[in-house]
């Protein structure tokens, strides 16, 4: 028997955002961000010129991958049962997940191949580990008792600064869960890692933004008191330590799923509010139209590595690993 679904989160279900009308309206969005962030000038490449290049990898495709099928199990999981979601064949759907990604990005890349037959493999390998361990563990993660899945994907649609009413922030969360017994949200937003993240990643105040606007942008649109939104990194990591005993080994090497809350309280919220702020006052008009400026390049070896217009006609400004 299906447990009765609060009123709280039927509203949310019920009444997504208005989607972006692009005859007038602008949309903006993290990754934007940590693009312009990086560099100003390559933002304007793929932003404001539109010269779109191929960015995908094994590394985007096995990501979207392990999303689907996690966010398929724990959909059955609450709307259904943790035992018909046991059931789920985790491997048949992340191989069909992996190799449906890889021929979508393939297609985008002019039917040119971008991995080779040994690294895809090896990633599905990884995946299959990933998501027989989280199986397994899963409820040390996500009980059911007392809670309820809002949903998977759900959009954030908002504008973060009023007098740029045209510019409009959009992103999608991972998984929102609600807790009825407490009355409290929480955010979710899964992460792909090789291994876990370190005390550099953890102090990385542009990768704690995406999370804080989620947060922000879902208090703003469902009306809900920032007290009441928790937010959670929920990091799967592809390779962990090689020993036999995991009681040898600590938690974040042992474990395939490593979860990080980032601070989230008034001053951190504000950092990445003004953030946003910054680059829409710097990129757009009122008008919602992208400023005609000089965006400066700034080269680095790090940057200029994963960029998909170094040694093109576009931009000769790039440092070569």
């Amino acid at each position: 028997m299906s447990k009765k679904i609060p009123k709280i989160v039927k509203e949310i279900q019920n009444n997504p955002p208005s989607e972006v009308n692009y005859s007038y309206q602008k949309n903006i969005s993290y990754s934007q961000m940590s693009i312009y962030g990086g560099c100003q000038y390559r933002w304007k490449l793929q932003y404001k010129d539109k010269i779109r290049k191929f960015t995908s990898s094994i590394h985007t495709v096995f990501g979207t991958a392990i999303h689907e099928v996690i966010q398929e199990y724990l959909s059955v999981l609450y709307n259904i049962s943790g035992t018909v979601a046991d059931q789920i064949n985790l491997e048949d759907n992340f191989q069909a997940a992996f190799i449906n990604e890889y021929q979508k990005q393939y297609k985008s890349n002019n039917n040119e191949h971008f991995s080779s037959a040994e690294e895809m493999r090896e990633f599905f390998e990884d995946g299959i580990g990933i998501l027989n361990w989280f199986k397994k563990k899963r409820s040390k993660y996500f009980s059911k008792r007392g809670y309820h899945l809002v949903g998977c994907e759900i959009p954030i649609v908002i504008s973060p600064n009023k007098m740029y009413s045209n510019v409009l922030y959009m992103g999608y969360l991972d998984v929102v869960i609600y807790n009825e017994k407490t009355n409290k949200f929480k955010i979710i937003d899964i992460k792909t890692s090789t291994k876990a993240w370190g005390d550099y990643k953890k102090k990385d105040k542009t990768t704690h933004a995406q999370l804080l606007l989620y947060k922000q942008f879902f208090s703003e649109q469902y009306n809900i008191p920032l007290e009441d939104i928790d937010i959670e990194f929920f990091i799967v990591k592809r390779k962990v330590l090689d020993w036999d005993d995991e009681k040898l080994m600590s938690p974040h090497q042992a474990y395939r799923v490593q979860t990080f809350t980032p601070p989230h309280g008034k001053t951190s919220i504000k950092r990445a509010i003004d953030m946003v702020d910054n680059f829409i006052t710097e990129c757009f008009t009122y008008e919602g139209k992208i400023k005609e400026k000089i965006y400066k390049p700034n080269p680095s070896k790090f940057g200029c590595t994963f960029c998909p217009y170094l040694n093109t006609e576009y931009c000769d400004k790039g440092i070569n690993s």
